[in-house]
């Protein structure tokens, strides 16, 4: 059965729209109060316990290291000494050695010794040669017994050496004047004090010679020390230390 055609007029009214935008009086603004609020501030409290832990370490990397360097120094001076023991028994060609009960302070050894033929004194060794040479001849010859021409260092031990020097030579020394500008010098590095010598009243005096010679003088009848041309043929005294086993 055919229904019935029903027909309804429907009217459309367009609706003004403001700004392209659809406004709804329902519509509500929400502000943001959290921008009122403020801020608040993160404090970050220091730890009171890691200075005084940096001040530890500090302190303890600093004694370390001073008794790192103090075992440093002792074992450095240790292997000096056996270093130098070692070199002097290796100039000594493996001589026959004169020793005698030690009654010194030095630790751990009971011998003092002396080449044969050297005579002791005071923790030194001495040895004087008939044979003349020139002075550098003479400090070489001492050298190859590992010793140097003879130091002074005090009145008793002069007096020790000349006991036993024959008053009519003269014996080298190790002191001289290389530059001859007056700066005397020992062989070993001793340093020169005028106001320990035992120059004879007249020296020194030249102006050539600039090595030093022990010399007895008759008129005062004593031993001192001359000047002698460097180049001049004369005894030697040579010096060492003692060796102690």
């Amino acid at each position: 059965m055919a229904l019935p055609n029903i027909y309804t007029d429907v009217n459309f009214k367009n609706q003004p729209v403001s700004s392209g935008l659809i406004s709804d009086s329902s519509s509500c603004t929400v502000s943001d109060s959290s921008s009122a609020l403020p801020k608040k501030t993160t404090i970050h409290k220091s730890n009171p316990g890691f200075p005084r832990l940096l001040l530890a370490l500090w302190i303890f990397f600093l004694l370390l290291a001073i008794l790192f360097s103090v075992a440093l120094i002792i074992l450095f001076q240790m292997y000096s000494d056996l270093l130098e023991e070692k070199y002097t028994l290796e100039r000594l060609n493996h001589a026959r050695l004169h020793c005698v009960k030690n009654h010194s302070s030095v630790e751990d050894k009971v011998w003092s010794c002396c080449p044969k033929n050297w005579k002791p004194f005071d923790s030194h060794c001495y040895f004087t040669s008939r044979d003349t040479a020139s002075w550098s001849k003479s400090e070489e010859k001492c050298s190859l017994r590992g010793a140097h021409l003879l130091v002074i260092q005090s009145q008793e031990e002069q007096d020790f050496i000349t006991n036993t020097l024959n008053p009519r030579a003269a014996y080298y020394v190790g002191l001289s004047d290389p530059k001859g500008h007056g700066q005397w010098q020992w062989v070993d590095q001793t340093p020169y004090d005028q106001n320990a010598t035992s120059w004879h009243s007249d020296e020194p005096s030249g102006n050539t010679e600039f090595c030093v010679v022990l010399s007895y003088h008759p008129n005062v009848k004593g031993w001192g020390w001359s000047v002698a041309p460097c180049d001049g043929d004369h005894r030697l005294i040579c010096e060492m230390r003692q060796l102690y086993v």
